[in-house]
């Protein structure tokens, strides 16, 4: 209570599982304050009346491998779930709805459509999915406060109208919308050739207009390309690939490759505007983007069979994925370099224990290469919290399929790439001796004579240097090194 000494404030809530990570925050209408807590696979909301915030009321019990999050508007709540549908479902429930039992069904479970997110307004709603491995937004104009609302699928009884996409390959959410009595829907776009912008868009009568847009000085989008491919992994499955390069690029197998990917977390990366990469395509550098299994591209399934006992598909993917970029012509075999941080970082140490004949240089940051001695240490942040998506090495399942991957345990005597390693003195994520008893052993191991770099940044925690453009100085040393090895043209940047 304001104006009260801090001795008197009541505690309304205390999470003890230390799986669980927790937020609080307001609900569209204002009307409650909720308290949600989450973990790798469930997760748990309380709320209590804006008016009177002391009494929680859980909404719906945890349950494992449910994960649901709420919203109240137009006198009910509406309710984001995995409950029996792997790609989320909308569902609605009465204001004093606090057990699932009260749910009903909104917009359905589709196979082929992840449901992300969702924005409540008083005459529509906008709903974030993915479909195909991109980003969409779908205006449903059925109102909340509809008779209609019996429990079907209303997105049968709307049309489904989807905000419109520039390009083959792009990135799109919903942005700040901060009053619900509107007819005006603000959103982000971007891709790999324009840079971030805020968009708002008229649901009523379509009209568009750009609010903003990243400044790049000297940048011409009109100089730049944007493709969106599929590769075939070694079981059949197909990768989407997200690549920008520079016009005038010839698809002859003799370009320079730098190829990104994460692939970890259902974390998706979704091509975006990179600026540092531009100074790459400029010296004829093609850059892609791999959106392999573990990530959340193509839907849940897309993540769960690239985790846990899935893991290695990660990284067979990512390979497969620079075989088909090379025999495509897009990149020469030996001019081809992989860049990868944190669980990407696993994933750099995994490719050049598994195939260092297909990449000319790693380049790797605050990587976590250490997996069984890290996941067996819960003092350390975050083990106990990822249980769910490395396994627990206590269990020895877990614990011999992780050493079967883990970076440092499976160096052995072979020529590797050259390599960048970047850590940072003050990481708490993954602490600077992980990567630095990785580059020792590899140093100690490795039969070739390409350079071994590690850069440990003195000042840096997991995310780098703080500041608008110290980052950009460690991305230059580390953009620097690869173009070198690559042999591209670093003093001409016309030069292609």
């Amino acid at each position: 209570m304001l104006g009260t000494p801090a001795s008197e404030d009541e505690l309304v809530y205390e999470e003890h599982d230390d799986s669980f990570y927790m937020g609080v925050g307001r609900t569209r209408d204002d009307a409650y304050i909720c308290i949600g807590v989450e973990s790798t696979v469930s997760s748990e909301t309380r709320c209590a009346p804006a008016s009177d915030p002391r009494e929680f009321t859980v909404l719906a019990p945890r349950q494992r491998d449910v994960e649901y999050s709420a919203d109240h508007h137009g006198g009910r709540w509406v309710i984001l779930t995995n409950d029996g549908a792997p790609n989320f479902k909308l569902m609605t429930a009465p204001s004093d709805s606090t057990s699932r039992a009260q749910w009903q069904e909104w917009i359905g479970h589709d196979e082929n459509v992840f449901i992300d997110s969702f924005e409540l307004f008083d005459g529509f709603t906008a709903i974030g999915e993915r479909s195909g491995g991109l980003e969409r937004i779908r205006i449903v104009r059925q109102a909340l406060e509809s008779p209609a609302m019996d429990g079907r699928d209303l997105a049968q009884d709307a049309r489904n109208e989807y905000v419109q996409a520039d390009e083959p390959a792009y990135s799109m959410g919903l942005s700040v919308n901060s009053e619900p009595d509107t007819d005006w829907l603000r959103y982000s776009y971007t891709s790999m050739t324009t840079p971030a912008t805020t968009f708002e868009v008229n649901v009523r009568t379509g009209e568009r207009r750009q609010l903003k847009q990243q400044p790049v000085i000297g940048y011409d989008p009109a100089q730049y390309v944007t493709e969106r491919l599929w590769a075939s992994a070694r079981d059949g499955t197909r990768i989407p690939v997200s690549l920008v390069y520079r016009k005038g690029f010839q698809k002859d197998g003799s370009a320079a490759l730098l190829q990104y990917a994460y692939g970890s977390y259902g974390n998706s990366i979704d091509p975006s505007f990179n600026l540092p990469a531009v100074s790459l395509l400029d010296r004829g550098v093609v850059y892609a983007i791999a959106h392999i299994r573990g990530g959340q591209e193509m839907g849940r399934k897309w993540y769960d069979d690239g985790k846990l006992f899935n893991k290695k598909n990660t990284f067979t993917d990512f390979i497969d994925v620079t075989d088909f970029l090379v025999a495509q012509g897009y990149a020469a075999k030996d001019r081809t370099a992989a860049y990868g941080g944190s669980a990407g970082g696993l994933l750099m140490g995994a490719i050049a224990n598994m195939s260092p004949d297909t990449y000319r240089v790693i380049l790797s940051q605050v990587p976590f290469v250490d997996v069984v001695t890290t996941m067996l240490d819960p003092s350390i942040p975050l083990t106990t919290n990822e249980y769910d998506e490395w396994g627990n090495p206590e269990q020895k399942a877990y614990y011999d399929y992780m050493l079967s991957y883990s970076p440092y345990d499976n160096l052995k005597a072979q020529a590797y790439p050259a390599t960048f390693v970047g850590t940072g003195l003050w990481d708490s994520q993954v602490q600077y001796f992980e990567p630095a008893k990785y580059v020792a052993r590899l140093r100690d191991i490795n039969t070739g004579d390409a350079p071994v770099l590690f850069r440990t940044n003195m000042d840096a925690g997991h995310g780098g240097k703080s500041g608008r453009f110290r980052r950009y100085r460690e991305l230059a040393e580390m953009y620097a090194f690869a173009l070198d090895q690559l042999g591209a043209n670093v003093d001409k940047p016309e030069a292609r």
